[in-house]
């Protein structure tokens, strides 16, 4: 700990980082911070190191990326002897990741645009049973509806 640096409770830390304290306990155990020093009466105790380790780790987390990558980026971030390509890399595989989603997403929101559109067209206003969406859905589940 920072001998010059400000002292911040769990809950301080939290509101500054902008996550919750179960999270930051969460964070201790599985090793992404390191175990945070006590008071005697066995508070955690946080300087602005461990503000700035939680920022960095609340950032990837936001970007989407799960704890073991996390975990390479924090490695990455200190290291003077790995080469910023791994970060890179790390980055480029995400991105694909997303990109992947989007693309499910939006095959998704074709079909429901379609669905809303035809129960429209069909039967709005009708019986829920007769509904072409349960139909339509129906037949999606036995591979006769293309999307």
């Amino acid at each position: 700990m920072n001998l010059h640096a400000r002292v911040l409770t769990i809950g301080a830390l939290a509101k500054a980082a902008g996550v919750t304290t179960p999270t930051i306990r969460y964070y201790e155990e599985i090793g992404l911070l390191p175990p945070a020093p006590r008071t005697t009466g066995g508070q955690r105790i946080y300087d602005d190191d461990d503000l700035g380790r939680l920022t960095f780790i609340k950032q990837c987390r936001d970007f989407g990326f799960g704890i073991g990558q996390v975990r390479v980026l924090m490695e990455l971030s200190i290291s003077t002897s790995r080469d910023c390509v791994e970060t890179r890399d790390i980055a480029q595989v995400h991105l694909d990741e997303v990109r992947q989603k989007l693309a499910e997403l939006r095959l998704l929101e074709r079909r429901l645009e379609s669905f809303v559109t035809r129960c429209n067209i069909a039967c709005a206003g009708g019986p829920g049973q007769d509904c072409v969406i349960f139909k339509d859905m129906a037949a999606s589940a036995k591979g006769s509806c293309c999307g």
